[in-house]
């Protein structure tokens, strides 16, 4: 199988379709019998769509007219063509032959990718000048994006948007139960996998360079999970105690859930909740890796009267559905699927979340609210309407060496110690 052939038909599903693109990796990626192809094609998915606006602009210039819309896969091999060029250690000439060798379905579109892609290799200098020239393709992102990460972070957005296209680090969660973040170090030193301990979390390490989970020691025995780093630090946030009952809302799949249990295994009970039956089953699949025990409920986190039954709980975690502008460099394609009206009806969502949360807390308890995203709608003015609708609740401060303290809750930028932007609220409900 040609493999940038492969790629363009992912990434026409992303494209054309409008499908995520791990959906469009998990159904093509399989087709791929060869592990080094399958790494190949990924890498190609993601370094287009991390690239997309500057890699569509030069297209733009380079075509004499659009391509019709039933030609989305010649477009998305356009693009492959044009990543190759410019961003992967390929030899030109290979590039260029192997691209326009996938062109086998449709003849008629051989000479063009030949020649698009040529042009491109003598207009390269110029055609980066005018990338310079416009704002999506100098920023990688759509405007409307970056206007709103230029408003709430003036001082930071530039950081933020070449964060979003980085390849993220490969960061673990160790289990403590199974034996010490020291041991699982001098472990990994002695398979000659380069890592190094997070200061800022006790049960974080950071690879020098990613690699497949089935090479990490001990991780089917459940001793090691990957997690970031800034999504590991909920589990201490929390504060659990033993004997506590414990709510993790939209949980799917499963990470902080995991890592509430192995730091505190001595629960009255966790129920783990989330709308998606399908991305359910990944928490319990992560619960059966690591041996751990749960309840898990697929239902709507916004109307726990229909299935909470009365019942109350000393902890909650709220990990609301956001924008996932924090998670952009893990999925780039929340850049192009991602709608401008989006983020008023998620702001709605959350605060019905919030508020059915709210009322399964037990006086004294305490709900950590947090999101992957670096918008201040979604977060501290989130919680500040939160608080001025509950008379009952409170806010604790977050101490830490990580993030940023905010007129209400915590926020850490993407790239800010190699984390992922994600933010934290603490709230406390009167006894």
């Amino acid at each position: 199988m040609n493999l940038r052939g492969c790629s363009a038909q992912i990434l026409s599903h992303v494209l054309s379709d409008g499908q995520s693109l791990t959906a469009a990796l998990e159904h093509g990626l399989p087709k791929l019998k060869d592990s080094k192809d399958r790494a190949f094609v990924q890498a190609l998915c993601y370094g287009v769509i991390r690239h997309y606006y500057a890699l569509d602009f030069i297209l733009s210039r380079l075509l004499s007219k659009p391509l019709k819309q039933k030609d989305g896969d010649i477009k998305a091999l356009l693009l492959v063509g044009l990543y190759q060029l410019q961003h992967m250690r390929v030899k030109s000439h290979a590039a260029v032959s192997e691209t326009v060798a996938a062109t086998s379905h449709k003849p008629w579109a051989r000479s063009l990718v030949n020649a698009i892609l040529r042009q491109y290799l003598r207009e390269a200098e110029m055609l980066q000048l005018a990338c310079a020239e416009n704002s999506q393709a100098r920023h990688n992102h759509p405007d409307w994006i970056t206007d709103l990460l230029c408003q709430d972070w003036p001082e930071h957005y530039e950081k933020i948007l070449h964060a979003n296209d980085q390849a993220p680090p490969m960061a673990l969660r160790v289990n403590l139960r199974q034996g010490s973040r020291s041991a699982y170090l001098d472990e990994l030193t002695a398979q000659g996998i380069a890592a190094q301990p997070v200061d800022c979390c006790d049960t974080a390490i950071r690879l020098d360079q990613a690699l497949a989970v089935e090479q990490l020691p001990g991780f089917s025995e459940g001793r090691v999970s990957v997690q970031d780093i800034a999504a590991q630090l909920a589990a201490e946030l929390l504060d659990v105690k033993p004997d506590q009952q414990v709510l993790d809302l939209c949980a799917a799949p499963g990470g902080k859930t995991a890592a509430i249990l192995e730091r505190q295994p001595a629960l009255a009970g966790l129920l783990a909740v989330d709308v998606d039956q399908q991305r359910l089953q990944r928490v319990t699949d992560n619960l059966i890796r690591l041996n751990l025990q749960a309840d898990t409920l697929a239902a709507d986190a916004s109307q726990s009267e229909t299935w909470a039954n009365g019942r109350q709980f000393d902890r909650i975690l709220l990990d609301a559905p956001c924008s996932g502008f924090g998670v952009i460099r893990r999925h780039p394609d929340i850049k192009l699927l991602r709608r401008a009206e989006d983020i008023a009806a998620l702001q709605t969502l959350q605060a019905r979340i919030l508020d059915s949360a709210w009322s399964l807390l037990s006086p004294g308890g305490i709900l950590l609210y947090a999101t992957c995203s670096v918008l201040k709608q979604e977060n501290e003015a989130q919680i500040a309407a939160f608080l001025a609708r509950h008379s009952d609740a409170g806010e604790l401060s977050i101490d830490a060496h990580w993030g940023m303290p905010r007129p209400h809750g915590r926020q850490i930028v993407t790239g800010d110690r190699q984390m992922d932007g994600f933010y934290y609220a603490k709230l406390y409900k009167a006894a």
